[in-house]
């Protein structure tokens, strides 16, 4: 008798669960995506299997059990987004313990603060802030937002007042039911109202742009005047974030130089002969690396309180995703060869494309390279990656006639020149400094023999 009692007890109050949370997968993550779950409800989970692929502000980490047991409950499905560090994404029990009777907590109130009962009235009002927070699901927080309708409007039906998609649905029938009733003054309009949207044919407007352009339905083709809403990513959120601190918070001072390639482009010549293979923009990695050797007053930091001088020089390199533009970090590059400085700028940007980047390969350094040269850009300005004190722009080289360097200068010769433009950071690196920084980099690139070779 007391065993029943005692297992009755048990499926009453449920099971204590093992929470998994949203965990902070880089430093600068603030939220992140649920983009797959690797174990099902029911699953056995040992520490450091895989339990699901989140995307963060970088890429897409896999998240690591930190506790054996049995994944109970899925609380956040493959999709959903903006997701904040902290949030309680599933639940887990201890081996041996029933998975399906797991106690799912209640969700936290946005304001533990107690407030006075909101008295009975015979008729409600339609939507009053309840003293527990809303719960919805991925589906149904995203019908209610694309459709600017209140939630607190819908009628819950799931488990614990969890608002589900068929709920949203409903309200968002009743909503379209509700929105074309017309003013009591008006009457009734016939069956075909003259208010109806004109037929294709129908005369445009003397402006010649409608007035309110509808939003486009997913799955038919667009009409003239409409959009459709892309979500931005994590990666395109913090981009834009940090762009915008960069351009507010940061003092940019631009500065330009033309840099002969001919030596590059000869010393390219030998050692593809030795089937060595390496690019100019290895050659100006390279030459930022020991340019900043030289210069250590420009290899450091802002940091709240002031320059923050590096000890190492790593370089950061821009390299184009479909998520956007991830600078990987190629690490102590003035202690690199070019060859081997070409290999790590291969295998970054292989790992950045797959969104497969450690934290360790994109954070630090103070310098970054962005060469768009490639794409045909002859020159332009770039802005400075936070807390970094520098960022060199890159453009495409070309053919110029120019004096010879010949103590006569009577003769001309052809030159490959490239130009290369400097942003900086005021507070960090003033003008003299920049312009000290230019000319030497300048000498390093046109004279590659003054810099250690692999």
């Amino acid at each position: 008798m007391k065993c029943n009692l005692f297992i009755h007890l048990v499926f009453l109050v449920g099971v204590a669960p093992l929470k998994v949370q949203m965990p902070a997968l880089s430093p600068t993550m603030e939220e992140g995506n649920i983009v797959k779950w690797l174990k099902k409800e029911g699953e056995v989970v040992a520490a450091g299997d895989a339990l699901c692929e989140i995307e963060t502000d970088k890429a897409v980490v896999t998240m690591e059990s930190n506790d054996d047991g049995i994944l109970a409950k899925i609380l956040m499905e493959e999709g959903s987004r903006s997701v904040r560090l902290g949030t309680l994404i599933a639940l887990m029990v201890e081996e041996g313990q029933d998975w399906k009777q797991v106690d799912i907590p209640p969700p936290e109130a946005a304001t533990p603060a107690a407030a006075p009962p909101a008295p009975a009235s015979a008729a409600p009002p339609p939507a009053v802030p309840g003293a527990t927070q809303l719960r919805l699901s991925p589906a149904a927080r995203h019908i209610l937002d694309t459709h600017g309708l209140d939630p607190q409007l819908a009628k819950p039906t799931g488990p614990r007042g969890l608002i589900t998609k068929e709920d949203a649905l409903n309200l968002l029938n009743m909503a379209g039911t509700i929105k074309p009733v017309a003013p009591l003054a008006t009457p009734v309009p016939p069956p075909a109202p003259t208010t109806a949207k004109p037929p294709p044919s129908a005369p445009a407007p003397p402006t010649g742009r409608p007035m309110y352009p509808p939003l486009s339905v997913p799955g038919k083709p667009g009409a003239p005047g409409t959009y459709t809403e892309i979500p931005a990513s994590n990666v395109r959120r913090v981009i834009a974030q940090r762009l915008t601190q960069s351009k507010t918070t940061i003092p940019h001072a631009y500065s330009s130089v033309d840099c002969d390639l001919g030596a590059v482009m000869k010393l390219r010549k030998q050692l593809a002969k030795e089937e060595i293979k390496v690019s100019v923009n290895d050659f100006i990695i390279k030459a930022a690396a020991v340019t900043l050797k030289e210069l250590p007053e420009v290899n450091v930091t802002w940091s709240e309180e002031g320059p923050k001088p590096l000890d190492s020089i790593h370089i950061s390199i821009a390299v184009a995703t479909d998520r956007g533009l991830i600078t990987p970090i190629i690490r102590d590059a003035a202690n690199k060869g070019i060859q081997e400085i070409a290999a790590s700028a291969k295998a970054l940007a292989q790992k950045a494309r797959a969104g497969k980047l450690l934290p360790e390969e994109y954070q630090g350094g103070s310098f970054s390279v962005s060469n768009l040269g490639m794409f045909g850009i002859s020159g332009f300005s770039a802005v400075i990656n936070p807390p970094q004190a520098c960022i060199l722009a890159v453009g495409g080289s070309r053919a110029e006639l120019r004096p010879s360097p010949e103590p006569e200068g009577s003769v001309l010769c052809t030159q490959q020149l490239m130009t290369v433009t400097l942003s900086s950071d005021g507070r960090l690196v003033d003008d003299e400094l920049a312009s000290r920084f230019l000319e030497r980099f300048r000498a390093n690139l046109e004279r590659p023999q003054r810099m250690q070779l692999a």
